[in-house]
């Protein structure tokens, strides 16, 4: 089964936490162990899979990422300004594959999806998600 969860981002970087999202699609597909890939379209956007017990971590991953791949230094930004939040996707990546045990997300308490812009705010922003069955 494959599944989009379109949504629109507020700020030029920023991680979106979308497990609800993604544990609604897997309880739809009715599959009950398997897995499920969490995909980011865009060349600009990643995929990570991180802390959720409070805001901090998710603001400490886009400060070292401003830190390590800094805006406006890069040959891309001759071409849109953007060159950062391309290194900054490559290297995050654009994809988690997540087990689903028991109906349910394999992930532990204190972790959650985060869908990662790195070009915002946009309208509209896409993740694929597969639900495969064991």
């Amino acid at each position: 089964m494959r599944r989009q969860i379109v949504f629109a981002t507020r700020q030029r970087e920023e991680l979106v936490d979308i497990t609800g999202e993604v544990q609604q699609l897997v309880h739809d597909s009715g599959i009950r162990d398997g897995l499920v890939a969490v995909y980011a379209q865009g060349a600009t956007a990643a995929i990570m899979v991180q802390e959720n017990w409070d805001d901090s971590v998710q603001q400490d991953v886009v400060q070292l990422l401003q830190k390590l791949i800094p805006r406006g230094i890069w040959l891309h930004d001759a071409q849109d300004g953007n060159g950062d939040a391309h290194l900054k996707a490559g290297l995050v990546g654009p994809s988690e594959s997540i087990p689903l045990i028991d109906g349910k997300l394999g992930l532990s308490r204190w972790q959650n999806i985060f869908f990662c812009e790195f070009d915002g705010p946009r309208a509209e922003r896409r993740v694929i998600c597969t639900i495969l069955s064991a």
